[in-house]
C-alpha cells in the first residue's frame, strides 16, 4: 500500500484538496482510503445512542454495523495516541492511502500552501515534502510546485510519483 501525505497549516485547504482529488484517483481505477489527524477531541457518536452508552460504561472498543457501513470506535482512555504505523496496520490494504495531517511523520507529503494564510513554507525544513501545491508562484522552492487550483495536476503528480507501482492501472 502506497502512502501520500497532504500537509499544511490549519485553514490551508487540505481537506478541500483531498475531497477534490479522491474522485480523480478513483476514476483512474485506484482504490483509495484516507486517514485524518485531528488535534482536538471529536466524537462520531451521540449521547443517548446504544453505542455511546456502551463506551460510557467502559467498553474498550465498540463495533457498530449496518448494511451500508461499519465503524470501530476504540477508546484510548489513558493510552497515548497510537503511532501512525500501528494505525496504518489496521487499515485494509488499498492502492493508495492519503494521510491528511501527521506532518512530522516520515512519509512522502505534498504541502498545501496559501499565501493569504501568511504561514511559512514547511518544505524548507522537511525533506519528505516532495511537492508544494500553492495558489501563487514560489521562487524559493526546489521541489515541484503544483497549482493548488488544479486538482487534476495534483492527482497526476501523485500518480507519476508512484508510477512504478501502478504501471498498467493508471
Amino acid at each position: 500500500m502506497k502512502v501520500m501525505g497532504i500537509v499544511g497549516w490549519s485553514g490551508s485547504g487540505k481537506t478541500s484538496l483531498v475531497v477534490e482529488i479522491l474522485p480523480l484517483l478513483r476514476e483512474r481505477g485506484l482504490k483509495v482510503s484516507t486517514m485524518k489527524h485531528a488535534h482536538h477531541r471529536f466524537d462520531v457518536d451521540k449521547p443517548g445512542k446504544d453505542s455511546f452508552r456502551h463506551r460510557e460504561a467502559g467498553a474498550s472498543e465498540v463495533l457498530v454495523v449496518t448494511s451500508s457501513r461499519w465503524v470501530l470506535m476504540h477508546e484510548s482512555r489513558e493510552e497515548p495516541e497510537p503511532s501512525i504505523e500501528s494505525l496504518i496496520e489496521r487499515m485494509t490494504p488499498v492502492d493508495l492511502l492519503l494521510i491528511e495531517g501527521f506532518k512530522t511523520h516520515h512519509h512522502p507529503k505534498i504541502e498545501i500552501h496559501r499565501e493569504s494564510e501568511g504561514k511559512p513554507l514547511l518544505c524548507l525544513d522537511d525533506p519528505e515534502i516532495v511537492a508544494v501545491a500553492s495558489d501563487v508562484p514560489l521562487s524559493d522552492v526546489k521541489i515541484p510546485r503544483l497549482d493548488l487550483n488544479d486538482p487534476r495536476a495534483v492527482a497526476d503528480f501523485i500518480l507519476t510519483f508512484n508510477a512504478k507501482i501502478w504501471i498498467g492501472q493508471a
